[in-house]
């Protein structure tokens, strides 16, 4: 949680201050509020929007939940040519005119393609975000390999894509399926810098995590057979440190590919993790903290609530 600010005291000044924009307005608003017979004048001037970074209108459950947020969005194939990963599609906002978006690269599971993780693409950035869903270079690599390759496609988006200059490169997100789920885990390991991490029913061989600094949301799924959250999502979570802002979420009798189609629970919770870490966007704490109970959808919920970043 945020500490609260003191001011040191001061020793009285020998002269009088000159008084603050903030004091000169109120005595303006009061000069203004005789002349007009004391009609009430506003003391101060509207106050700026404290984050930047907040993108479209304020949310609600129905606006996080729907198939599609207030962003028109248009996508972009890239070559599997490019190097450090086989290359993918690019979902972006076609209006910027509220500045630049966060950024998250999504990885596939073992054997899979992009194509599997497509839908999340444009129901993501449709919220106000670019989202990169890759391929791999072999559907065979590991999740260590995985997670190297979606450090070298968040390199290439905020350096090569052409959607460079839309997106800040300060707010960057991974998110991954199975052993791109665990590869999602390897790139928050290696690079802290990171704002927000999704793993989607993770599969690694690696279940100690301690060292992870990342915002991040393990979310399981309760009829896994292939990583089951006894084995994985659950081991992964408690292993992320207690001080880290965390979150497990389990899916209600789902399976380990619900992720691979379109699914209300995990785009409603990825967008509001993202929204609050990446764009420390605060009016999306609601649907985190207090955390949701059980219900038809999530058949557990784990969080580290009140979140402290």
């Amino acid at each position: 949680m945020f500490a609260p600010t003191t001011t040191p005291d001061h020793a009285a000044p020998e002269s009088t201050p000159r008084p603050t924009a903030v004091q000169a307005a109120g005595r303006v608003a009061a000069v203004l509020a005789l002349a007009l017979g004391g009609i009430s004048v506003a003391a101060a001037p509207a106050q700026a929007q404290e984050n930047p970074y907040e993108r479209g209108p304020d949310p609600t459950e129905r606006s996080i939940e729907a198939l599609r947020g207030p962003f028109a969005t248009d996508e972009e194939d890239v070559s599997s040519l490019v190097s450090g990963f086989g290359g993918g599609t690019i979902y972006y906002p076609t209006d910027d005119s509220e500045g630049t978006f966060g950024a998250v690269v999504v990885a596939p599971g073992y054997t899979a393609s992009s194509s599997t993780m497509a839908w999340l693409g444009p129901r993501l950035a449709s919220q106000g975000f670019v989202i990169f869903t890759i391929d791999t270079n072999t559907r065979y690599d590991q999740p260590a390999d995985r997670g190297e390759q979606i450090g070298a496609a968040l390199d290439y988006l905020v350096e090569d894509s052409d959607v460079a200059d839309i997106i800040d490169g300060d707010r960057l997100g991974a998110m991954g399926h199975s052993m791109g789920g665990g590869g999602t885990l390897e790139i928050a390991a290696d690079r802290p810098e990171l704002q927000a991490a999704i793993p989607l029913t993770p599969w690694n061989l690696d279940k100690t995590w301690g060292d992870v600094d990342v915002p991040t949301m393990v979310i399981g799924a309760e009829n896994d057979t292939i990583a089951s959250v006894t084995t994985h999502s659950i081991p992964f979570y408690n292993s992320l440190p207690g001080s880290l802002d965390k979150a497990y979420l389990e899916l209600n009798n789902a399976s380990h590919f619900a992720p691979n189609t379109n699914n209300t629970t995990i785009a409603k919770y990825s967008i509001a993790w993202l929204k609050r870490f990446i764009d420390n966007d605060m009016r999306y704490e609601q649907f985190l903290c207090p955390a949701p109970g059980p219900d038809l959808d999530i058949s557990d919920y784990r969080d580290t609530c009140p979140h402290s970043s």
